[in-house]
């Protein structure tokens, strides 16, 4: 198989996962409410349940981070997506409180590996295509969001339970994703991580992007967990309209991280992380001072387009320094820590706009996720120069030539 082809399986391959991915935590976060009532899961005990999810993700990564120094990437991958789709499933199984505890918690530590380790895989092939790929990714992962929340919707309104509904989805991702991940590509005997890692220095050059992933994750948990209450209890919308908000920005960044790869390529991945980041400062003041809902919804359509392109070009950055400054084993450490803040950004966003907006008002909370995304444009330069940094003909060649013949560990 030539190094064209390999490439080109392992690009499509990784898609797959992304969207499979997109599909099973899509299933998950839209029947919250449906999963609280299965079990009777309280008020006062329902966050306990969600916080856990991204703590043991979290756990996870680190777990990844030593993993992948034994193991590739794409083996862990391999078996760490179809346990996350058993999980989702096995939560819509149970009937006692505990069946969906282990449930919940078995998916938090699959998705963890699953998270750290895809994003590895997509960062060491933009390395070796030598271009912006990576938003294409997360692209998938927008589109399964989209059909994953639209199978949700179809199953509530048809009244199915949990368990018929994740059932289609589950049995028809889980032969798709063990068929893809015969052709992930790894760096072939590059695809194990050196022992040496980041240390002390290493990790210092990626706080700043650290703090980014935090600060972006915060923006986006903020329109997951508080578009459709702002848009009802503070603009006055019909509860109807109150769910257009998460689906329109789910649509943009869908849009936007489409063609984002375009923008990277031509202007750089510094200035599409700044453009990101106005556009999504513009959507959250635009929120905050809006008349009514029409206004709104328009806030929360910048805010898709804005922060879609900030967590892909964040990965990316992160994999390239650690690559140019510690070897290629690198890149995947510098990943595992990185996806961590994904985690705490989840984690600090919602109860931080719900405490706000309790004790002042919610239109004064969503100053505060605009304010942090705007530290972005602080950290844009380490985002790097145009993708002429990688090095496209030597990179790309090095590459194919280690990787050649590789389908996976």
């Amino acid at each position: 198989m030539t190094g064209d082809v390999w490439l080109r399986r392992g690009r499509g391959a990784l898609g797959v996962s992304f969207f499979a991915q997109g599909v099973a935590f899509a299933l998950l976060v839209t029947r919250i409410p449906a999963i609280q009532d299965r079990y009777g899961i309280s008020d006062g005990l329902l966050p306990a349940f969600l916080a856990a999810v991204p703590i043991l993700a979290g756990v996870a990564s680190v777990a990844t981070e030593h993993l992948v120094k034994r193991v590739a990437p794409s083996v862990v991958l391999r078996w760490a997506q179809p346990l996350v789709l058993l999980s989702l499933l096995g939560v819509g199984a149970g009937d006692q409180l505990w069946h969906v505890a282990v449930a919940l918690g078995a998916f938090g530590l699959a998705v963890g590996a699953l998270d750290a380790s895809m994003n590895m895989l997509g960062v060491s092939l933009q390395q070796a295509y030598g271009r912006s790929i990576m938003l294409g990714f997360h692209a998938a992962y927008s589109l399964g969001g989209i059909v994953g929340a639209s199978a949700a919707w179809a199953g509530a309104h048809w009244h199915l339970g949990l368990f018929v509904s994740y059932l289609p989805a589950v049995a028809v991702l889980v032969p798709l994703v063990l068929w893809a991940s015969r052709y992930y590509a790894d760096r072939g005997g590059e695809g194990v991580s050196a022992e040496k890692g980041l240390g002390a220095g290493g990790f210092k050059l990626l706080l700043p992007l650290c703090l980014v992933m935090a600060c972006a994750y915060i923006g986006d948990s903020t329109v997951a967990n508080w578009s459709a209450k702002y848009l009802q209890d503070v603009l006055g919308s019909s509860e109807q309209l109150a769910t257009v908000p998460y689906n329109v920005y789910m649509v943009t960044t869908l849009i936007g991280r489409a063609v984002g790869d375009l923008g990277v390529r031509r202007f750089g991945a510094a200035a599409v992380v700044r453009g990101g980041a106005l556009v999504a400062a513009s959507g959250f003041a635009v929120v905050a001072v809006a008349p009514g809902p029409w206004v709104g919804m328009l806030g929360f359509t910048l805010l898709g387009i804005g922060l879609c392109v900030i967590v892909p070009q964040t990965f990316a950055a992160a994999g390239r320094h650690a690559f140019e400054n510690y070897g290629p084993g690198a890149s995947d450490t510098a990943i595992a820590r990185l996806n961590i803040f994904n985690y705490v950004g989840f984690l600090i966003g919602s109860p931080l706009v719900g405490g706000i907006g309790d004790a002042w008002s919610y239109r004064g909370a969503m100053l505060v996720p605009m304010v942090l995304v705007l530290i972005t444009l602080f950290y844009a330069r380490s985002f790097g120069p145009r993708e002429a940094r990688y090095g496209v003909g030597h990179e790309r060649a090095r590459a194919v030539d280690v990787g050649r013949g590789g389908h996976g560990v």
